[in-house]
């Protein structure tokens, strides 16, 4: 088979599609026929060398993938062979077959092209883990969400405008529009408006009860500022920096919360349990149109590498996907 290869760390001129040994499944895993696969932030990490695959992960990047299973390993239940899925990858697809647990596997929701499936794992288990299971968001609450464009920010909007929750969302200017037509009431441009004082002015002053965030180090005291008494702060990303001085005693008088989470490196019950609320409490809200994939362009693998260069510029919205010649 062919997969996107990384023969040394560099900017995105050193992906390779090259050809490499087809995996096996193990025993609890599924052999997927890639048709799709999704461009993350954290692929553009580890091609440059910051962020290596956890161990007996595939060494290519991609996160999230979606195709037919081709094979099942010994253990596996609940997942047959010629099932349309989508699934959750510790890496490995930008490649043409990939073997998952099948635990990380979901089936593709009904009304969703089974390439589009590709946008939605990786996006729907760091959303929903973040801002449902730990944060609890809820109907009547304001969600404040950096980097509204990227895939997260697409899909976290998506989200809580369907659990009924008001969203504040920072963006280039450019990108707006696409954030109000996906349910944002309030969009901020970041490079020219304070986010702070455009937040609690949007809630009278309250400030968010949530606040889903990419910088890190960059926007921390600021996140402080905006978030409301008993609001939590989720950093998902390191953007912005990882080093920053924290205000405790905001946090403590605000009764705030601070969490950091990363999807990739979670053991595999933890994953597991995330991608099964996934499927109870997000997948109805997709097949009932609540919740789209947002998708920028397609563009073949082995075109990778303008994949990459299009998130670096930042001037996408949604997700980017790469395509095998089975889903193009």
């Amino acid at each position: 088979m062919y997969a996107v290869t990384i023969p040394e760390p560099g900017g995105p001129e050193v992906l390779a599609w090259t050809e490499v040994a087809d995996p096996v499944p193990g025993p609890g895993e599924v052999l997927v026929d890639v048709h799709a696969s999704a461009v993350n932030r954290a692929d553009l990490l580890q091609r440059a060398g910051h962020y290596p695959p956890p161990p007996g992960a595939p060494p290519y990047p991609g996160l999230e993938c979606a195709g037919r299973v081709r094979a099942v390993g010994p253990s596996v239940t609940g997942v047959a062979v010629g099932a349309e899925v989508c699934a959750l990858l510790a890496g490995g697809g930008y490649a043409e077959r990939v073997a998952v647990p099948s635990l990380q596997v979901l089936p593709v929701p009904a009304g969703v092209a089974l390439a589009d499936a590709a946008a939605l794992p990786e996006v729907a288990c760091t959303v929903w883990s973040n801002l449902v299971d730990l944060a609890g968001l809820r109907a009547g609450q304001t969600l404040l969400v950096h980097g509204g464009g990227s895939g997260i920010g697409t899909f976290a909007i998506q989200l809580a405008v369907a659990l009924g929750a008001r969203v504040v969302a920072t963006a280039r200017a450019a990108k707006h529009a696409a954030l109000r037509e996906l349910g944002a009431e309030v969009t901020v441009d970041y490079t020219e408006q304070d986010f702070v004082e455009a937040t609690r002015e949007a809630t009278g002053g309250g400030g968010a009860d949530v606040i889903l965030d990419i910088l890190g180090a960059a926007y921390l005291s600021r996140n402080l500022a905006a978030l409301a008494p008993d609001g939590w702060l989720a950093i998902i990303g390191l953007q912005g920096g990882r080093r920053a001085e924290l205000d405790l005693g905001r946090l403590l008088t605000t009764r705030g919360v601070l969490s950091a989470t990363s999807l990739r490196s979670r053991p595999l019950a933890d994953k597991a349990r995330i991608v099964r609320g996934v499927r109870e409490q997000v997948w109805p809200l997709v097949e009932a149109g609540a919740i789209r994939p947002v998708i920028d362009r397609r563009l073949p693998m082995d075109q990778a590498a303008l994949a990459h260069r299009l998130v670096e510029d930042n001037a996408h919205v949604g997700k980017v996907l790469l395509l095998t010649s089975a889903g193009s």
